[in-house]
C-alpha cells in the first residue's frame, strides 16, 4: 500500500498515462456503446470520469462536497485537460487530510490514500473505456499490482451491488490485472 504522498502521486501519474491512451481512441460514433459498468454507455462513463476528476482535484484544496453528477456526454478533451490539472494540483504542497462531506456521512481521509484512490478510479475507468471502444488494452502489471491492495482497502461488502459488482473468482496466480479487475467485479 502506498504510504507517502509522493508515492501516491507517482502511482496517479502512471494511472493517468494508461487512461489517456485509452481516451485517445474515443470517437463520437462510439459514445453509445456499452461499457463494463452495467447500463452505462461510453458517454455515461466519460461524464462520470469527468465528475470524478473534478472531485479529486477539489480534494487538493482540503475538502470535497459530494454532489449528484450528471450523465450527459463527457468530452474527451475536457477529461484530458482535467487529468493534467489533477496531477498538477497534487504535485504542489497539499493541505493535509481531506474531508469528504456528503448527505449521509463525513469522512476524513489521509492524502496518500485519497490520491491512491484517484489512481484506482482513473485506471479502472480507463480499462472500462478501452472495453467500450473495443481496444481492450490490459492494465500494466506493475500498476495493477500496486493498485490491488488499494482496492482491497477501499472496497468492502457494503460496496457490492452499489458501486461494484460481486467479486469474481479467478486463479490464485492470475496476472495482477485480472486479479484487480476480478476483485472489482469485472471480467
Amino acid at each position: 500500500m502506498i504510504q507517502t504522498l509522493p508515492g501516491s502521486v507517482e502511482l496517479l501519474d502512471r494511472a493517468l498515462g494508461y487512461t489517456r491512451a485509452r481516451l485517445a481512441v474515443v470517437r463520437d460514433d462510439l459514445l453509445g456503446r456499452p461499457t463494463p459498468c452495467e447500463a452505462w454507455t461510453l458517454a455515461d462513463l466519460l461524464a462520470h470520469m469527468e465528475d470524478g476528476l473534478d472531485a479529486f482535484t477539489e480534494a487538493a484544496g482540503g475538502a470535497v462536497e459530494v454532489r449528484a453528477g450528471s450523465r450527459s456526454a463527457g468530452r474527451v478533451e475536457a477529461i484530458q485537460a482535467k487529468a493534467c490539472a489533477l496531477l498538477s494540483v497534487w504535485c504542489r504542497p497539499a493541505p493535509g487530510d481531506v474531508v469528504i462531506e456528503g448527505a449521509a456521512a463525513r469522512l476524513d481521509l489521509g492524502m496518500p490514500l485519497l490520491v491512491a484512490t484517484a489512481a484506482l478510479e482513473v485506471t479502472v475507468h480507463g480499462w472500462d473505456v478501452g472495453q467500450g471502444t473495443g481496444e481492450g488494452a490490459p492494465i500494466p502489471a506493475a500498476l495493477a499490482q500496486e493498485l490491488l491492495p488499494v482496492a482491497h482497502r477501499l472496497v468492502g461488502p457494503a460496496d457490492r451491488g452499489v458501486r461494484f459488482a460481486a467479486a469474481r473468482r479467478g486463479r490464485a496466480m492470475a496476472p495482477y490485472d485480472q486479479r484487480l479487475l476480478g476483485f472489482l467485479g469485472r471480467t
